[in-house]
């Protein structure tokens, strides 16, 4: 079996350092080969580039923006009158992943509307969401992308983000687009669901990407918590895994001081 690949998530790491082209450098000197984040948006695309290219570093995934976080929004694609907000947003993710090379993009969700309940706008919400992975979906298969739905919890992490369950995981079928996947985060599904082994094996055949963090710090994979991450991740190697695992914590200190789990693991895996 190989070892899994892992990359990592410079919305979360080296954030010592005040910009993302500065993080892929140090990712790049950490010994990672690649590297995601969440929005790159504010950055110069070029100066991105030619950190990426001199760093010689893959950009693994971005997120769709968030739309307009002052107002409350993360991210917009279940959110029902905001459709063309959502185009228009994945077209700047499109234009991102094209010059950086980056094969996948998470196509966030978003949150259940102010001053509704979930029950009562859920079937909404979920045809909006099928309906603008659909239109995801053909736009992004032209350019060979892959698009990532990721449920979040909503215990710690957000009360009201539309989609919290790998369980919702039936919308996929809905949208029947072989390019629009999952993305596992085992600090969500932990905190929704447990029964992490079951889960991994049912929903195995559509999971697209992977992140890891403890649960429920969210810190370092091998720091005090409810995961063991040796046992989870010789389960993906089991189950011949071959995407990359993005490390998407808050390191307990710098970044380069919590990177020792990576070093035991690769021994591990020799």
């Amino acid at each position: 079996m190989a070892p899994l690949k892992l990359c990592a998530n410079i919305s979360w790491l080296f954030t010592e350092l005040p910009d993302f082209s500065q993080r892929i450098y140090a990712a790049a000197s950490a010994g990672f080969q690649a590297v995601e984040a969440a929005w790159l948006y504010d950055c110069d695309l070029q100066e991105l580039q030619r950190a990426r290219e001199a760093a010689g570093v893959e950009v693994i995934l971005i997120n769709t923006p968030p739309g307009d976080v002052k107002e409350g929004d993360l991210g917009l694609g279940a959110v029902p009158g905001r459709e063309e907000e959502f185009r228009q947003g994945l077209d700047l993710a499109l234009k991102y992943a094209k010059a950086l090379d980056c094969k996948r993009i998470h196509l966030m969700a978003g949150r259940v509307p102010v001053g509704s309940h979930r029950l009562a706008v859920a079937k909404e919400m979920e045809a909006v969401f099928v309906h603008n992975l659909n239109y995801a979906a053909d736009i992004l298969s032209k350019e060979g992308i892959t698009g990532l739905i990721e449920p979040i919890n909503t215990r710690i992490t957000d009360p009201r983000y539309f989609l919290d369950s790998p369980h919702q995981a039936a919308i996929l079928e809905k949208v029947g687009k072989p390019n629009i996947k999952l993305q596992m985060d085992v600090f969500h599904w932990q905190i929704m669901d447990g029964n992490l082994t079951q889960n991994i094996h049912k929903y195995f055949p559509i999971i697209g990407h992977v992140q890891v963090a403890q649960v429920p710090g969210r810190n370092e994979p091998d720091s005090a918590g409810e995961l063991n991450s040796s046992y989870l991740f010789n389960l993906l190697e089991n189950l011949d895994y071959q995407g990359y695992i993005g490390c998407e914590y808050k390191p307990l200190g710098s970044t380069k001081e919590g990177l020792g789990w990576i070093k035991d693991y690769c021994t591990r895996s020799k």
